[in-house]
């Protein structure tokens, strides 16, 4: 297992719910309402559109009527897939070649620099081969592939990096990497209950140990995996950052068997306060306590140790923009003693069958009430006077620019000048509306909201994680 001081494991939590769905923005409209749910925006503290985007860890579906946790899927493979594909399509455009798609085969230069770049390869060796030359796109990943002694080239002095590289010979390159135990190396290869094809028998055994080491469960179009002979770049992608996510990674001496398994903790927890993609925002923290002793990187803490966590990301709920809290779990303590949480959560998963007792739903949620619409209340008249002030000052620069324009016989601009004034009156008059009525809005949602948590808070835990709700995270 895995623990890493610069990458803490990371949760996030997907929280299906309904609203309207978000109107469009221009670079002058507010964009940020009193209240986000009615037009799926953002509340007061604006986050970055990229907070879907989730570094690591596993992304949760909680619908309200779950009892356990369906749709787990790993997001920090397909965050660092995205990330690595705009990287080789930036390196390939500046040299010229405009014609990157992941989705096409996967060819010998992308799949070094798929290896390279992915693992961090630093060591290069003298480049032998009379087809890689010095203005080739991935000629440095092609040379630091090489010196980790991960790919080689032909015996006629070439390495064909444009040549696709079959769907066999990726298999062999990623068991050459990875360290498996406990597989069959002569059974007939099966994924997802089909025999997978293209499989010559050379390549039987190393096909078998990828199919044990599970990545290939994280890799998309599973159609392509079991009866297609290559694989796309991005798929390629895929195998290498989930073996990046599953496996403890060491190429100090090169790439050759550098990813070995590590064992997994589950660690149950109970959060000790109510987190909600309605309310949180980032950078709030919190706290849990464990329900069951558990072993982290070889410190044993009892149940009831506490865990320290952040807030990383919210998006608010909304038809079309599903809201969800990023929640990042930090640390486990017991008194003096003290552990980070592992690089990556490899699964999760929830019991949602225990609620808030009513007497803490009673004693928090008219307070949470009066806080929530006092809040409501007081973004729709601070955002209502942003509108008013800067719309104010943009009428009264068109205006003045009209007449400077029109004193200095430019009639035309001065006349556009005013159209543009026109067109910010309009402007400011329909984002004083949409605030003001998601300001109304807001206010009659958190009541009715806080008064459906009270009554029947299994209709509104959907958009969060509850009190006596116990989480448990694989680590």
């Amino acid at each position: 297992m895995r623990l890493s001081k610069e990458i803490l494991a990371t949760l996030s939590v997907v929280c299906l719910t309904s609203g309207i769905a978000m109107a469009s923005t221009q670079t002058t409209d507010v964009q940020a309402y009193a209240h986000p749910t009615l037009f799926s925006a953002q509340g007061h503290s604006l986050l970055t559109g990229d907070t879907d985007m989730v570094t690591s860890g596993a992304k949760i579906y909680k619908p309200c009527n779950a009892k356990t946790i369906n749709g787990k899927e790993n997001v920090v493979i397909g965050r660092a897939v995205k990330e690595q594909m705009a990287a080789m399509n930036s390196k390939m455009a500046a040299t010229g070649n405009t014609n990157f798609d992941p989705k096409m085969a996967a060819m010998r230069g992308g799949m070094a620099y798929i290896i390279a770049n992915g693992l961090n390869l630093q060591q290069t060796a003298p480049n032998k081969y009379s087809d890689v030359t010095s203005a080739y796109w991935a000629k440095d990943e092609i040379d630091r592939a090489l010196a980790a002694d991960v790919m080689i080239g032909y015996p006629d002095n070439t390495f064909k990096p444009d040549q696709a590289i079959t769907k066999a010979e990726v298999f062999a390159t990623f068991a050459k990497m990875m360290v498996v135990n406990n597989f069959d190396a002569a059974a007939t290869p099966v994924f997802n209950g089909q025999e997978i094809k293209y499989i010559p028998d050379w390549a039987v055994g190393c096909t078998n140990e990828v199919l044990a080491s599970g990545i290939l469960n994280a890799v998309p179009d599973k159609d392509k995996i079991v009866n297609a002979e290559y694989l796309t770049i991005e798929q390629v992608s895929y195998m290498l950052n989930a073996m990046k996510a599953s496996f403890n990674i060491d190429t100090t001496n090169g790439a050759t068997n550098c990813a070995t398994q590590f064992g997994q903790t589950a660690v149950k927890i109970k959060l000790s306060e109510r987190i909600s993609a309605r309310t949180s925002t980032v950078g709030d923290t919190f706290t849990a306590k464990t329900t069951e002793s558990v072993t982290v990187n070889g410190q044993t803490f009892p149940a009831g140790s506490t865990v320290k966590g952040i807030v990383t990301g919210v998006a608010r709920p909304g038809v079309k923009n599903p809201g969800y809290i990023e929640v990042r779990f930090q640390e486990i303590k017991d008194g003096a003693c003290k552990v980070e949480f592992p690089a990556y959560a490899q699964n999760a998963n929830l019991d949602v069958k225990k609620n808030p007792n009513i007497i803490s739903r009673l004693l928090g949620s008219p307070v949470a009430m009066v806080g929530r619409t006092a809040g409501v209340a007081g973004r729709t008249v601070s955002e209502t006077g942003m509108v008013v002030s800067n719309g104010t000052e943009e009428i009264v620069g068109n205006l003045s620019d009209a007449l400077s324009d029109t004193a200095s016989l430019h009639p035309l601009k001065g006349l556009k000048d005013i159209s543009s004034g026109v067109i910010a009156v309009g402007k400011g008059t329909t984002n004083i509306v949409k605030t003001a009525t998601t300001g109304v809005f807001g206010v009659c949602y958190e009541i009715v909201d806080e008064f459906k948590y009270i009554i029947v808070p299994n209709t509104a835990n959907d958009s969060s994680l509850n009190p006596d709700e116990e989480l448990t995270i694989v680590f």
